[in-house]
């Protein structure tokens, strides 16, 4: 598993990212959503490659964001996808990560 970690002054959390997360993500999320990524607004929206770093309230707002737009079907957007049909989510993989991203916000919340 990879490991995301958020700091906080009193404590550290971490949200874990099991292997199926990561590899829906790396499919169809990261190629925007990273440092290197030329896609200014989507890295400054979330950057995948600095998540680790949120506090624990930006972190779970981060992960609650997530599951919103997969749920409504907002990301990966439609004109991406014109050009890049390989990165659709599935059904599936929307739910893998909408459960994962609600789950993760929770369980940060503890």
């Amino acid at each position: 598993m990879v490991a995301f970690s958020a700091e906080n002054p009193t404590e550290t959390k971490t949200a874990k990212m099991p292997d199926d997360v990561k590899a829906i993500i790396d499919k169809s999320c990261f190629g925007c959503h990273n440092n290197d990524s030329k896609n200014d607004k989507a890295k400054e929206k979330l950057n995948l490659s600095t998540f680790d770093t949120l506090t624990k309230n930006k972190m779970i707002a981060g992960l609650r964001e997530i599951a919103e737009v997969v749920e409504e079907n907002e990301m990966p957007p439609a004109k991406f996808l014109e050009k890049n049909p390989d990165k659709k989510l599935t059904d599936a993989e929307k739910l893998v990560l909408m459960n994962w991203a609600n789950n993760e916000a929770k369980g940060l919340m503890k």
